[in-house]
């Protein structure tokens, strides 16, 4: 693991050397196969040491936050073209990808939260210093204060594990089983925000209209999976009073899962349809996690991974449309079909991953949560078929507006997509339908 953290800090000199824009994105792809590499033959996939290791876990989402950051690179080929602060940025993305590669690989309570929290300053920058339009820095702050206003607690909770158990080590913390509600409710709420949870995911879809390609990509496709990975560690040792609250989160996920999918049904804003669509997919994950069954830690796993591909990669069309026209209006963004009709392939088949259409990895996920949360509860049947039915609703919306229809009259030409752009996409859809091959990663690493 040290080496590659290493790689990174070398890199971060040609990142403010000219011309070498590329150059940084071609490293990290380097640095992610070699990350692939390291593991292919490996029997118990483990690589544990007392400050730093990774088990199947923590790999998955390192490998996704290095994939997810190149692709970034790639997509913000704009700013290199603009010279809007390039160096800077690259910069910021590899400070980012730091601290998100420590986050996933500690093995300590306290430096997780440590890098956790880091993170947030990074993406703030991107929001702030790369997005569109004025109201970034209102989206900034919301994703500031509910980030940090839950975090207090957790940092309390974490102080309080030191002072009874002398350790932080997650492998250690496993043989403690804790009975405090306080405790568990202070552990709990940091993820719950981050993931985010129904009520408390106001700040997501403001986030995402206002940030840059960039910033909803690493929103989308690993900040969100921050909070799903920080549940799946700290519940080993809060599963006693787990099985006592976890239904309050159920219960929320689902009823707000139905609502949310409801709430993308009338959204105009391309952009903010996507979002407001990873809050209800989120929903799902959450649940299903919550159920404390194996099928539903594993499916939650999966979905945490396809929908860090599938997500990233619609935004990444939704942003391609936007260089085209200007706008992400619904209203304007129409009748694609005829302005660019390669893209439309691509919309296709990331649409249809979004609703978990074989051999996606989204659908190994989906159906493994709706196992254990039906297991869990035969009620849970009503919400669960809604959220399912809503979710094709919403996605078959999106994909048929944008494409079909009238083309707005203020655009009378036709655009070919570009190579990169071609690349872009293909390196999200690709392995979120390959992966399925390889399924026994995401279901057997419990």
């Amino acid at each position: 693991m040290l080496k590659l953290i290493l790689m990174m800090i070398f890199m971060s000199p040609i990142c403010f050397m000219n011309g070498l824009f590329w150059m940084v994105h071609n490293l990290l792809f380097i640095i992610t196969f070699i990350l692939i590499l390291m593991n292919y033959c490996l029997n118990y996939f483990v690589n544990m040491s007392y400050f730093m290791g990774y088990d199947i876990m923590s790999y998955g989402l390192i490998l996704l936050s290095f994939w997810i950051c190149s692709l970034m690179i790639i997509a913000s080929e704009s700013i290199n073209k603009l010279n809007n602060y390039k160096n800077l940025f690259l910069f910021n993305v590899l400070i980012l990808l730091f601290f998100l590669v420590l986050s996933f690989s500690s093995m300590n309570l306290f430096m997780f939260y440590l890098f956790f929290e880091s993170s947030l300053i990074p993406t703030l920058f991107l929001i702030l210093g790369w997005g569109y339009q004025p109201e970034r820095l209102q989206a900034g702050i919301y994703l500031l204060f509910y980030t940090l206003l839950v975090s207090l607690p957790m940092l309390i909770g974490i102080f309080f594990l030191y002072n009874n158990c002398n350790t932080m080590n997650f492998y250690l913390l496993n043989n403690y089983m804790f009975n405090y509600d306080l405790l568990y409710f202070s552990m709990i709420l940091a993820f719950l925000v981050k993931m985010p949870m129904f009520l408390v995911h106001l700040w997501l879809p403001k986030a995402h209209v206002e940030a840059p390609i960039s910033g909803s990509m690493i929103l989308a496709g690993i900040m969100l999976k921050l909070g799903g990975y920080g549940l799946l560690r700290v519940f080993s040792f809060l599963q006693l009073i787990g099985l006592k609250y976890n239904y309050i989160w159920i219960s929320i996920s689902l009823i707000g899962g139905v609502l949310i999918s409801l709430i993308c049904l009338r959204q105009t804003d391309l952009k903010a349809l996507i979002a407001y669509s990873s809050v209800a997919h989120m929903g799902i994950v959450l649940a299903g996690l919550m159920t404390f069954s194996y099928w539903g830690l594993s499916g939650s796993y999966t979905l945490m991974i396809g929908h860090g591909l599938c997500s990233s990669g619609l935004f990444c069309l939704a942003n391609i449309t936007y260089e085209r026209l200007g706008s992400r209006s619904m209203l304007i963004n129409k009748g694609l079909l005829n302005f660019m009709p390669s893209m439309t392939l691509w919309w296709f088949l990331l649409s249809i991953c979004n609703m978990a259409a074989p051999p996606s990895l989204n659908l190994l996920g989906e159906i493994s949560l709706l196992n254990s949360i039906i297991n869990w509860s035969w009620m849970t049947m009503i919400s669960l078929s809604f959220i399912s039915f809503f979710s094709a609703a919403y996605t078959l919306y999106l994909y048929a507006y944008s494409q079909h229809g009238k083309l707005f009259s203020g655009i009378y030409s036709f655009s070919g997509g570009k190579i990169r752009e071609f690349f872009l996409l293909f390196f999200h859809w690709f392995p979120l339908n390959l992966l399925i091959l390889k399924s026994e990663i995401c279901l057997l690493w419990l």
